[in-house]
């Protein structure tokens, strides 16, 4: 497994949207554990300036993740103009052990 960091941009004017889809939103992402599948979350959460968020997860590959994040509530609902997945290696912290 790997580990990624995944950047997502929220689209203007899209708070409203946000809003109402947020409970489904994290359902979805707390749902992804290493018992249901191959992507894990790690970690996740909004920036504080409300521009996106950035989420941390395990998967096999990162073709796995992508196609898994299209299921997002918020992907679905069109609330992010912009995702960035990037493989990270934590080699120290917390984390080091998702590596």
């Amino acid at each position: 497994m790997s580990v990624f960091a995944v950047e997502y941009v929220y689209a203007a004017d899209s708070e409203a949207v946000r809003d109402e889809h947020r409970p489904t939103h994290r359902a979805f992402l707390t749902g992804l554990t290493a018992e249901t599948g191959d992507v894990a979350l790690i970690a996740a959460g909004p920036y504080t300036d409300g521009s996106g968020a950035l989420l941390m997860f395990s998967a096999p590959e990162e073709a796995v993740l992508a196609a898994t994040l299209k299921n997002d509530p918020f992907a679905v609902h069109g609330t992010i103009s912009a995702l960035r997945i990037t493989a990270w290696a934590p080699v120290t912290g917390e984390l080091k052990h998702h590596a």
